[in-house]
C-alpha cells in the first residue's frame, strides 16, 4: 500500500511539474528556432535573439521596465521595512490592526480595480493642478510602490517576530542610539527578509501588466505593454527570445535568495548553538 501511494505521489509531481514547465520549455526551445513558425522546429539559429537586440522599442520597453522595476522595489523596500520594524516595535494594537487591514487591502483586492480606481486618482488631481498628460513613468512608480508594500513588509516581518528582542535593548544600554541600534543589530538580523522583500517587489514590478495599462502613459511603455500591443498582430519569435532571456534571469534571481536564506538560517542555527554552549559553561562553572 505504501509503495502505491508513494508511486502515485511520483506520479502527481511528475505531472505537475510538466504542466507547469513544459510550456516555457517549449518557448525556450522556439526561442533558438531558424525560421519563424510556431509550431515546426527549423533547425538552431540565434537569429532572434540577434533582432531582439536590433528592435529599438522593444530595447526601450525593457530600458523602462528595468529602470521602473529597480527605483520602485527599492522605495518600497526602504518603505516597507520601516513599516514594519514600527508595526513590530508598536504596542497600540488598534494601530497594529489598522496597518495589517491596510496591508492586506492590495493583495485582496483585483488588478483592474487597483488600476481603474489609481487612474481616475491620478487624472482627478491632475485636473485640479491644470497639468496635462499626467499619465506616465511617475504614476506607474506610485502604483508600483502601492502595490508592492504590502509583500515586503509580510517579508520583514517574519524576520523581526524571530529575532531575539533583546539585542536591540542591549546596544542601546550599551551606548548605542537608537539608529545605530537599527542599522548594526536590526538591520543584519532582517536582512535576508529584506532582501527577500526587494527582489520580491522587483519581479511583480516587471510581470506586473493590468495595473501598468491603466496608470501608463503614451511617453513611457512597459514591457508587458509592447508584447500586449504586438499581439493585436502577431507575436515574433524575438519575444520567445526575450522571455527566455527573462527566464534565466529569475531563476538566477531565485537561486540565489534560496542559497542566501539558506545561509542566514545555518548562520542563526549555529549562533543558537554558540549561546547553548556558553549558557552551559555559565552553568558547569557556578
Amino acid at each position: 500500500m505504501k509503495k502505491r501511494v508513494g508511486a502515485l505521489s511520483w506520479l502527481y509531481l511528475i505531472c505537475f511539474m510538466l504542466l507547469l514547465y513544459a510550456p516555457i520549455m517549449v518557448l525556450i526551445i522556439f526561442s533558438f528556432n531558424a525560421t519563424n513558425s510556431t509550431s515546426v522546429f527549423g533547425g538552431f539559429s540565434l537569429y532572434w535573439y540577434r533582432e531582439l537586440f536590433r528592435d529599438a522599442a522593444t530595447i526601450t520597453a525593457f530600458k523602462n521596465t528595468v529602470i521602473l522595476a529597480v527605483v520602485s522595489s527599492i522605495v518600497s523596500t526602504v518603505l516597507g521595512t520601516v513599516s514594519a520594524v514600527g508595526y513590530h516595535y508598536s504596542r497600540t494594537r488598534w494601530y497594529k490592526r489598522a496597518l495589517m487591514t491596510t496591508t492586506n487591502i492590495p493583495m485582496m483586492n483585483p488588478d483592474i480595480v487597483t488600476g481603474i480606481s489609481m487612474m481616475l486618482l491620478f487624472v482627478f488631481v491632475g485636473t485640479l493642478l491644470h497639468v496635462t498628460g499626467v499619465l506616465g513613468f511617475t504614476t506607474m512608480l506610485i502604483a508600483h510602490i502601492t502595490f508592492q508594500l504590502p509583500y515586503v513588509i509580510l517579508n520583514v516581518l517574519p524576520r523581526l517576530s524571530a529575532m531575539d528582542p533583546y539585542l536591540t535593548e542591549a546596544a542601546m544600554d550599551l551606548g548605542c542610539t537608537p539608529v545605530g541600534a537599527f542599522f548594526k543589530i536590526t538591520l543584519p538580523e532582517i536582512r535576508s527578509g529584506v532582501l527577500a522583500g526587494l527582489i520580491m517587489a522587483f519581479t511583480l514590478s516587471l510581470d506586473d501588466f493590468v495595473i501598468s495599462y491603466f496608470v501608463s502613459g503614451p511617453t513611457f511603455q512597459t514591457l508587458p505593454i509592447r508584447i500586449y500591443s504586438m499581439t493585436k498582430k502577431r507575436v515574433t519569435p524575438d519575444m520567445y527570445a526575450l522571455s527566455a532571456i527573462i527566464f534565466v534571469v529569475m531563476l538566477i534571481l531565485l537561486i540565489v535568495i534560496n542559497v542566501m536564506e539558506d545561509r542566514e538560517i545555518g548562520d542563526y542555527r549555529e549562533r543558537r548553538r554558540e549561546a547553548r554552549r556558553a549558557r552551559e559553561q555559565e552553568v558547569a562553572v557556578e
